[in-house]
């Protein structure tokens, strides 16, 4: 039994809950492998968890859901890993640690050309983009979407994978800054929507027409307006609450909007098994490989200052990726 660091919370609440301690880390089990974490990757679902919005499954909790890092042990039975292998995770609690123990299931090989930093950065948020742009909701030319918080992690990849496939690509964001970042990463408008209504102008963009899809990760703050957004049989994609849940939500909503359709998906559904897994991983690997879609590590910060990462994504002073450096 060796130790480690980790970054963990006893109780629910702000980033003040967060301890920065020593955790026992033992020698791999069947099926698992050990890893030196090269960075961490913050997604809004750490906040979620911390917060209380989601419930750990115990107290204290290690929260984190992606990272990457180089194998340094094996377990009884692996055989698919080996020690020095590069690898990356986007499901699977614990990340906010500088080692630890994972099993082999939620692990994907980086090749070559990608660095464990960029690994770290895109797993969770390309991936999440993988299957909203080629699963969810098959985009491709002809499709016109809109994407909300187009600046952050998820939209700066959405928006350059959407413009690769042909679609024309919407996006929202909340500064003029944020605006001009977007339309750097593939988005063809971008609204402010603190000084525009933002379904008023997908309305004129459009032509009256509408969007096909709308990609949601904000929550309360932007319905109803999304849905005011889409044509006749037009898709809600609601796949984040980052302003807080969507309350007083009614089938009748879809009704008089022009029968539209509505779904809350999870990532970690759309990677549930091992093959659907290594696809949308590969298929993530190739897009940045191509060049076609370029990872922004705007922000880092050490492990141990967890707290300040958190205040800068809730605050949402923070765009494209943001590690955390074990």
């Amino acid at each position: 039994m060796t130790k480690t660091k980790a970054v963990s919370f006893s109780r629910n609440g702000g980033p003040e809950v967060f301890e920065y301690v020593d955790i026992d880390l033992p020698p791999p089990s069947a099926g698992q492998v050990q890893i030196r974490q090269q960075a961490v990757g913050l997604n809004f679902i750490d906040v979620y968890f911390r917060d209380g919005t989601y419930k750990a499954p115990h107290l204290p909790f290690v929260t984190g859901k992606e990272g990457a890092g180089v194998v340094t042990s094996v377990g009884p039975g692996v055989t698919d890993f080996a020690v020095g292998d590069r690898v990356a995770y986007a499901s699977a609690d614990g990340a906010y640690s500088v080692e630890r123990n994972i099993e082999t299931k939620h692990l994907v090989k980086v090749p070559d050309g990608v660095s464990l930093e960029t690994a770290a950065a895109m797993m969770l948020k390309g991936m999440t983009a993988e299957y909203l742009l080629n699963r969810t909701f098959k985009v491709g030319p002809g499709t016109v979407l809109l994407f909300h918080a187009a600046a952050g992690g998820v939209g700066l990849i959405a928006g350059q994978w959407a413009k690769a496939l042909g679609a024309t690509v919407i996006g929202t964001a909340g500064s003029a800054d944020k605006v001009q970042l977007a339309l750097d990463h593939g988005y063809d408008h971008v609204i402010n929507y603190k000084t525009e209504n933002f379904a008023e102008r997908v309305r004129e963009i459009t032509g009256g027409k509408g969007v096909d899809v709308v990609y949601d990760s904000i929550g309360r703050d932007t319905f109803p307006q999304s849905l005011d957004c889409l044509k006749p049989r037009g898709l809600f994609a609601s796949f984040g609450q980052s302003s807080g849940a969507i309350e007083n939500f009614t089938m009748a909503h879809l009704a008089q909007r022009g029968s539209l359709y509505a779904t809350r998906p999870t990532l970690f559904t759309y990677i549930a098994s091992r093959q659907e897994l290594t696809d949308c991983a590969n298929n993530l690997f190739d897009v940045v490989q191509s060049n076609k879609v370029r990872i922004n590590i705007n922000q880092t910060y050490p492990l141990r200052e967890v707290g300040r990462a958190h205040t800068d994504l809730e605050t949402r002073k923070t765009t494209g990726t943001t590690l955390l450096i074990p």
